[in-house]
């Protein structure tokens, strides 16, 4: 047994006429050699496993490639996004935590409509079902009342053409005609023609059994003004760290063939040192 190999020491006769050998450990047979192999491999299905079922129904990690989330997300930032807490509650888990979506909430979802499917976004949950919603001048009304929104990029003259006013982006709803063209040039025309049956006085009311969302920098978010509510059942979860950032140019995004993701991937290796947020890892996602 290997329990008493370890004990056995070199044992001298009592008499010259009485020698012994020196005692050696005993090789391990094939057969044991097998089953420590055997149990490795185990050990390894084992780990993958867990991970994969972790990393697929409890935690997710997302890439944040544009702007519309700035300053609160950075292109490049890398997030661990909490897939449990917002999903329905299960039965054969009632010790989790589940809650509904809320007001302020940041949220990974399924962009709605069947014209761009597979397409993940992060917005923030601006309302919930019967939220009446509308904008003037970019600043947000609920339910009547302005909201104080220091996370959120306002229309300014500052020489970029995109954040300068635009009336069917910051006086939403009012402008049919403009948010129908840009519902069409961002390849979502079923909006179009839906949005005037959720308007009431001229404001944005949520259907059951949806949430209204917008990016925090609105200028530059092509979000539920464009596209229209986000269905309960497409949301995944909700980011709560960021856990590695690294500078990454606006228009990488646009760059998906093989050639320019190597080019890129040769780069961060290049300059993973120099090149990350490191005052960004593990900064809370709020």
């Amino acid at each position: 047994m290997p329990g008493a190999e370890t004990k056995l020491t070199e044992i001298t006769a009592t008499t010259p006429e009485e020698k012994t050998a020196p005692a050696t450990t005993a090789a391990p047979s094939k057969h044991e050699e097998s089953e420590t192999a055997l149990e490795s491999l185990a050990s390894i299905c084992t780990v993958l496993a867990v991970g994969l079922f972790v990393m697929t129904f409890i935690f997710q990690n997302f890439e944040i490639p544009s702007a519309s989330m700035e300053k609160t997300l950075l292109i490049g930032d890398h997030v661990l996004v909490d897939r449990i807490s917002l999903a329905p509650p299960a039965h054969w888990a009632p010790f989790v935590h589940h809650r509904d979506v809320q007001r302020g909430d940041i949220i990974v979802f399924l962009k709605p409509h069947p014209e761009s499917p597979d397409l993940y976004l992060v917005k923030r949950c601006i309302g919930v079902p019967g939220d009446r919603i509308h904008l003037e001048h970019g600043v947000v009304y609920l339910n009547g009342v302005a909201q104080n929104e220091p996370y959120a990029g306002m229309p300014r003259n500052d020489g970029d053409e995109e954040d300068a006013y635009k009336p069917y982006r910051d006086d939403f709803p009012s402008d049919l005609a403009g948010i129908e063209e840009q519902a069409s040039l961002n390849n979502a025309p079923l909006w179009a023609n839906d949005l005037p049956n959720h308007i009431i006085n001229g404001e944005l009311v949520v259907p059951p059994g949806t949430v209204f969302a917008m990016g925090d920098n609105r200028t530059k978010s092509l979000d539920g003004r464009f596209w229209g509510f986000v269905p309960r059942e497409n949301i995944v979860g909700r980011p709560m760290f960021v856990y590695w950032s690294f500078e990454t140019p606006a228009d990488q995004i646009d760059k998906q063939s093989i050639g320019d993701r190597i080019a890129f991937m040769g780069h961060i290796l290049l300059h993973i040192f120099d090149e990350t947020r490191w005052n960004r890892t593990l900064h809370i996602v709020r």
